[in-house]
């Protein structure tokens, strides 16, 4: 499907963003606010973003200089390239520049980091008092780990995500810790999300704090402000019920592998050519559920009446049910769970996944056309609005792909750039 072309404009049209960040939580961050409408300028240094070269698999060439990594090219739609080395009195000139004509700036600098460069609180509020200024870290501002590098794999281990994300914990035991028939494979041990999901919902959470911060600078309940997110908070903030169990039991929860902590039956099963996932959400699903898997007399049993039971004796239920699961295969069961509407689902690849007709009539993938790269396939945009809808309007840039263009903008006289250029600076 071809992207977005409606003539009406995004919700932040007119939105200036200088993206002063690289790698995933910011440039995510900022191509939801270019989705949105709003105008980002991405700011890389002299070697561009570390992503253009996180590769394979590329697109391009490298005999012709336009290889780049798709890694790159799955965040920095609808963005223009500046390239500036701002560790030099004029590119820190140029960046004040864009600054103080923009109305969000994002940046994913080491805690202190942009304040030596000479863009610290103090200054920024001198340079532009209307700011939204959005400061991604690994750690937050304070504590003993505020100075260190953010990575999200670093973070997934130490927020407690990957405590819970893998095979089944045997050394649990019992429905909390899995035990030996709590659900999902046997072995291995913990292990990180199969997306960089940290750094993604760092990015969401840091999308949601500037949309906070331009409406109450509309509003005049605050003029611009500075919002810190970070990798830690936004994953402890992710765990959300796993979190409310250890608060409420005072014991950390085990790995469950693919099963529910709360909620029975709620994992995968084998069937008897593959596997499938099963979801029976409500009371009212599981005497269907027994009578789809032709067991209506567990609806009846006490020891599985109602969730709360079934989670108490979860390693006793678990292989009834796969016994049954086991004996038909997933096409099977997908028909008759549909018909008795049981939440099901065969386990797709990410290239069936996004083949799949929902996915399609959702519009999740879209084509784009690179100047240089030509097609190119990208996920859709996962939200619509009904009156000013979001967009994909032009491929990720090359680096400094607009670099000329916007220090045009910016009031820059051609020799100016020129020297600029011969320089190095951009």
């Amino acid at each position: 499907m071809a992207p977005h072309a409606e003539p009406v404009p995004g919700p932040l049209a007119g939105i200036r963003v200088a993206d002063c960040s690289t790698i995933l939580a910011g440039p995510y961050a900022t191509m939801l606010l270019a989705d949105l409408g709003a105008e980002v300028i991405k700011v890389e240094p002299p070697e561009g973003d570390g992503t253009r070269g996180w590769g394979p698999p590329w697109v391009g060439s490298e005999e012709d200089g336009t290889r780049t990594a798709a890694y790159y090219l799955s965040v920095n739609r609808n963005k223009r390239s500046i390239r500036l080395d701002i560790k030099t009195d004029q590119g820190r000139d140029a960046l004040r520049r864009l600054i103080a004509q923009s109305d969000v700036l994002v940046e994913n600098f080491r805690v202190g980091g942009f304040d030596r460069l000479g863009f610290g609180d103090a200054a920024l509020a001198e340079l532009n008092p209307d700011l939204v200024h959005l400061a991604i870290s690994g750690f937050g501002t304070q504590g003993p780990e505020a100075d260190k590098p953010g990575y999200d794999f670093i973070v997934q281990a130490t927020g407690g995500l990957m405590s819970i994300t893998g095979a089944r914990d045997d050394e649990g035991g019992g429905p909390e810790g899995g035990g030996p028939e709590g659900g999902g494979p046997e072995g291995g041990g913990p292990t990180k999300v199969g997306v960089a999901i940290s750094d993604v919902v760092t990015g969401l959470f840091g999308a949601v704090s500037v949309l906070a911060g331009l409406l109450g600078r509309e509003r005049k309940t605050a003029p611009g402000q500075r919002i810190d997110v970070s990798l830690l908070a936004s994953t402890l903030a992710v765990l959300v019920n796993q979190a409310q169990n250890a608060f409420v039991s005072g014991r950390a929860p085990h790995r469950l592998g693919n099963a529910h902590p709360n909620i029975v039956p709620y994992e995968t099963f084998r069937t008897a050519d593959g596997e499938l996932a099963v979801a029976v959400g409500s009371e009212r699903q599981w005497p269907r559920f027994c009578e789809a898997l032709g067991l209506p007399h567990l609806a009846a049993d006490p020891r599985y009446a109602d969730n709360g039971a079934r989670v108490e004796h979860r390693a006793e239920l678990r292989p009834i049910l796969a016994r049954a699961l086991e004996a038909n295969t997933t096409a099977h069961w997908l028909t008759v769970l549909d018909q008795a509407e049981i939440p099901c689902g065969p386990i797709n690849d990410i290239v069936a996944a996004f083949a799949q007709p929902g996915a399609q009539a959702l519009d999740m993938t879209v084509v784009v056309e690179h100047p240089v790269l030509g097609a190119l396939k990208q996920a859709g945009i996962p939200f619509r609005l009904g009156a000013t809808p979001a967009s994909i309007r032009t491929a990720p840039p090359l680096l400094g792909e607009h670099s000329r263009e916007v220090l045009t903008e910016l009031g820059y006289a051609e020799a100016d750039i020129d020297a600029m250029a011969a320089a190095g600076v951009i």
